[in-house]
Parts: C-alpha cells; sequence; structure tokens
C-alpha cells in the first residue's frame, strides 16, 4: 500500500481493521470472514470498510473472494453547541486546550493537527499552513488574536525549532486524551449528551460556522481541503438557526467606519436616521 502511495493513515486503519478481523476470524479463510462480518451487530458502513481491507489483503496474497456489497448509509451529522464546544475547550489540560482551540477554529482533521510542524505557523500573519490529508487542496488558515498569542508562547517555551512537530504525539494519542477528559467531564456535570461529542465533531463545527459567516460554499469547500463539492454540500443543511441568530451589531457614521467594520467581518444591514447598521454573528 505504501509503494502504491497510500497515505500513512489510511495504511494503519486497514491495519488496523485486518487485525480486529484476525482475532475473529481466519484470513485465509475468506467464507469465515464473509460470515464474520455479515454477523456483526454494526452499521453497513464499518462492514464495508471490513470488506474493503480485507479485500487488500486477499489481493496480495492472490486469495480468490467475492467482495460483499454493503452500501455506506447516509446519516445527518449532529454539530454540538458553542456552549458545549467552550466548555470542552474550558476543561481541557493547557495543552490539550490549545489543540481543540486550533481545531475549532481551522477545522484541521486531527492526522493535519497532529502532523503539524512549527514552520507552517506564520505568527506574523496570524495563519496556519497545513499539510493536508487525504490528497485534498492545500489551505491558508486564519486564527484569532489569542490563539496565534497562545502559539507564539507555546513555541518559545519548549524552544522549537522550524522543522520541529508543534505538538508530541500521533493523532490517535489526541482522540484519547480527548475522549478521556470528555467523558470525565460528562459525568461531573452529569450531561451524558457530552459523551457524543466526537472530536472529528470539533472540525464539522467550524465548516458550519464558516458558511453560516460567509454563505460562499466554494471557500468552505477550499478551507475544509475537500476534493469534492458534494462533501461540502451537506454543511448548508446543518445550520443551528437559534444560534447563528446571535449578532454583534455596530452604527457606521462615515465612509472610514464602514470600512473598518467590514474589514473586520461586518456586514451591512440597514441605514436609519442617516447611520449604517452592521451586524457580524457572535
Amino acid at each position: 500500500m505504501k509503494n502504491n502511495g497510500l497515505s500513512k493513515c489510511t495504511i494503519k486503519t486497514y491495519d488496523k481493521a485486518l487485525f480486529y478481523l484476525s482475532k475473529h476470524a481466519d484470513l485465509n479463510k475468506p467464507e469465515q470472514v464473509k460470515q464474520y462480518i455479515a454477523n456483526k451487530q454494526t452499521s453497513t458502513s464499518h462492514k464495508k470498510n471490513l470488506c474493503l481491507a480485507y479485500n487488500k489483503y486477499c489481493k496480495y496474497y492472490k486469495i480468490e473472494w467475492q467482495m460483499p456489497k454493503y452500501t455506506q448509509q447516509a446519516k445527518m451529522i449532529r454539530i454540538p453547541t458553542k456552549a458545549q464546544i467552550e466548555s470542552l475547550i474550558a476543561s481541557a489540560s493547557p495543552m490539550l486546550s490549545i489543540k481543540l482551540t486550533i481545531s475549532k477554529e481551522t477545522g484541521l482533521r486531527p492526522i493535519e493537527l497532529s502532523n503539524l510542524k512549527a514552520k507552517d505557523i506564520d505568527l506574523e500573519q496570524r495563519t496556519i499552513y497545513p499539510t493536508t490529508a487525504k490528497h485534498g487542496a492545500p489551505r491558508r488558515l486564519k486564527v484569532s488574536n489569542n490563539l496565534n498569542a497562545t502559539l507564539e508562547n507555546h513555541i518559545n517555551t519548549f524552544k522549537l525549532e522550524p522543522n520541529d512537530k508543534l505538538f508530541k504525539g500521533t493523532a490517535d494519542y489526541y482522540g484519547k486524551n480527548y475522549r478521556v477528559m470528555r467523558n470525565r467531564l460528562a459525568k461531573k456535570l452529569n450531561k451524558p449528551e457530552l459523551k457524543t461529542i466526537r472530536l472529528y465533531d470539533f472540525r464539522h463545527y467550524f465548516a458550519t460556522r464558516l458558511y453560516a459567516k460567509t454563505k460562499d460554499i466554494l471557500f468552505v469547500k477550499q478551507q475544509m481541503g475537500h476534493r469534492k463539492i458534494e462533501t461540502t454540500l451537506v454543511y448548508t443543511q446543518l445550520l443551528n438557526i437559534n444560534e447563528e441568530e446571535e449578532y454583534t451589531c455596530r452604527v457606521a457614521t462615515n465612509t472610514k467606519e464602514d470600512t473598518e467594520l467590514i474589514e473586520s467581518g461586518f456586514e451591512y444591514v440597514t441605514e436609519r436616521d442617516g447611520l449604517k447598521i452592521y451586524r457580524k454573528r457572535k
């Protein structure tokens, strides 16, 4: 798979699937594997992924088998609220909090965040240049002043050289730490719904908020690093109306103030008594 150009992330996914199957069936007996997958109580999406991994194994060892056809189930993504996201970030350790804030503000995949190097951070421009996973488009992602200052302090504290990884550990390590913290918080607050918020949902939260702010699906596609517009279109259906109706309003009395507000992300709404009213989602 490596020789055929597949990413480390994809290879690891197949490896985990094959290891799992090997614990429950003889990989050299395709009918046994097929029967186990068919009887397993899981989603058809998971069954399809197990079949794809085993298909690689069969091709390599020249084992004949007919791969079952499992259709991936369409399922609407559930987006966490702003309050839930902020609660999780506030409850995390300092290092995990930085990672979660990056996930929230940039929509980076966990593997992309874990692969960041110090040289990928442009502190002067408040910009992150990640190496996009899944052969997606390159991106240039802006971060807030607060996060930029935090990243600068992090880089200086650990005396990171340009080619040093920004954070130690893998994407799996990031995910495991997040789940431990999330489950502990859910138990402490007696809010079991927090356990349903996956690390990947921070990425979905970013995309939904970005589309709500810009209404530019092509821009969202580029910022997410998607190859296909169909992947991005799902976010047009996920707006949380109650949350997205919260605005900060400003009034402009002259052209200079108009320009400053527009450059800060405010949009024109109306004019009253010679004053122009602008708004921006919180």
